[in-house]
């Protein structure tokens, strides 16, 4: 399974002296637009949402090309929503607007939005296992049931095919479990070496329930790639086939190395097989999906087009199995298809079902989130920014802010340095009557270089900058150094679940 996320590389400001230029107030009606005349955003602040806000991160797309179709990946969340007391109105897409109508000043926020949230911790892969290519690959809890459960249904075959290995027939039957899942390893690492010769940085990959997943951070480019990227796992996958097979010519059939090589020989089909079906989020559905992307040129509409294909398969294989089964198609008759194994049957089609139109759904979710990502502009987001010196009471500060109409503090040294934020959770912290005998340098959070952001960052590359450094404020400047504004991580998450909500 290939979960195409993102990650880009920011283009950082550097730590050249900024300009102090008088700020410009913002629109009296509100209205979201940059200022189109300074391109230095420091003025005066007055920030008005939630400080303590996590970085939504960029989920990862749960199309998968794999051994089978396997549960999403908790790494992909769906889109992140607001901490509780988060104002509900939109960010904006000016970095003068206020999040609601009339001026809500820094000094006036509500506490409320100030809890801090903790960040989503990164999803356990399960046992580290190697890094083949600098990949780290995770054989997953649920991989040992699988395990046990191969054990014991293969076992249960061995000895109507060789009765005499009594117990033993165990052992053969786990050899066969880890054998087949390495052939699903290498299924995996063909998805792998295809992304990185593509220059597609490649996550994890992880062995679990029903197959195992490749989490490439990217997606492919042109749908040519999308294709081979798809097509190389059961490609690989008929490769081993085709090997066990002729491996299996010299053996003789009623021996242990007989039995091992037919079985490995007849999974591995059924792995190919299964994975050329046509809809997501299976492989066969990222070949479809880069065939409609080829004829229309657009990525969406194979997208579109997979995942409906994989809802049907769903419904297919829910239905289809049992009967199938019940028919004796599949090598058993009828009166064998009775009992304990009809409900074995109409439970894994059930489960197969599930995971595929979950993952199907997956898909356009992911989809849509990719063509509204470029949405999301640092330039577009930014407060305006008033600069302070490191003792200057906290209320001439929020003085100075009012007056330019800016919604943030940036502390700098005596040549105009920036040196540290204020942190808007802790302002809304400290009394008014004390306000006059507070520094804002020490309400402020001191500058490092992940929270620089270049004010041309957008999309996931902005997302990934943020979520390497969490804050709940980061420094925005341009290219030269000239401080540009102060954006905050809430109103980066209001805007990434508005752009979410909009229909495609």
């Amino acid at each position: 399974m290939d979960e195409s996320g993102g990650s880009g590389q920011p283009r950082p400001g550097n730590d050249e002296p900024a300009e102090r230029h008088p700020g410009h107030p913002a629109p009296a009606d509100g209205s979201a637009h940059p200022d189109p005349t300074p391109r230095d955003r420091t003025a005066g602040a007055e920030p008005t949402g939630p400080g303590t806000h996590p970085t939504p991160d960029t989920p990862a797309d749960t199309t998968p090309t794999d051994t089978g179709p396997t549960t999403p990946d908790p790494a992909a969340p769906e889109a992140p929503a607001p901490a509780p007391g988060t104002p509900t109105a939109p960010a904006g897409t000016g970095h003068d607007t206020p999040d609601t109508p009339g001026r809500r000043t820094l000094a006036h926020s509500p506490a409320g939005h100030n809890r801090p949230t903790r960040r989503a911790p990164e999803p356990r892969g399960g046992l580290l296992m190697g890094r083949p290519f600098g990949v780290p690959v995770y054989v997953a809890p649920s991989w040992f049931l699988v395990a046990a459960l191969i054990t014991w249904v293969f076992g249960n075959q061995l000895d109507r095919v060789l009765p005499d290995l009594g117990a033993a027939r165990y052992l053969v039957s786990l050899f066969f479990a880890v054998a087949f899942y390495a052939s699903v390893l290498v299924h995996e690492l063909a998805h792998t070496v295809a992304a990185l010769r593509f220059k597609l940085p490649v996550r994890r990959i992880q062995l679990q329930f029903f197959g195992g997943v490749s989490e490439i951070e990217k997606e492919a480019e042109t749908p040519g790639r999308e294709f081979v990227l798809a097509f190389v796992g059961p490609l690989l996958s008929l490769i081993l086939a085709g090997l066990f097979y002729l491996a299996m010519r010299p053996v003789e059939p009623g021996t242990v190395p007989g039995v091992l090589l037919a079985g490995l020989m007849i999974s591995n089909l059924i792995v190919a097989a299964f994975n050329l079906l046509p809809g997501l989020p299976l492989d066969g559905g990222r070949m479809l999906r880069a065939v409609v992307w080829k004829i229309t040129g657009r990525a969406m509409s194979g997208t579109v087009a997979a995942a409906w294909v994989g809802r049907a398969l769903a419904v297919s294989v829910l239905i289809g199995l049992p009967l199938l089964t019940q028919s004796g198609a599949l090598g058993s008759t009828a009166e064998d298809s009775v009992g304990m194994d009809t409900v074995f049957d109409a439970l894994l089609a059930a489960i197969l079902a599930a995971i595929i139109w979950t993952g199907a759904g997956n898909s356009l979710r992911m989809a849509r989130l990719r063509e509204h990502l470029p949405e999301l502009r640092a330039r577009n987001l930014t407060r305006r920014a008033v600069p302070v010196e490191t003792t200057t009471p906290l209320s001439e500060a929020l003085r100075r802010a009012n007056a330019a109409g800016a919604r943030a503090l940036v502390v700098v040294d005596a040549h105009g340095e920036p040196l540290s934020l204020v942190r808007e959770a802790a302002i809304v912290g400290v009394p008014e009557h004390r306000r006059p005998w507070v520094a804002v340098s020490g309400l402020a959070q001191d500058l490092t270089d992940g929270m620089r952001v270049s004010a041309e960052l957008s999309g996931e590359e902005l997302l990934d900058v943020l979520r390497a450094t969490p804050a709940t404020e980061y420094l925005v400047v341009e290219d030269t150094g000239e401080i540009y504004g102060v954006l905050s991580a809430a109103d980066v998450e209001r805007a990434f679940v508005k752009a979410m909500a909009r229909p495609s």
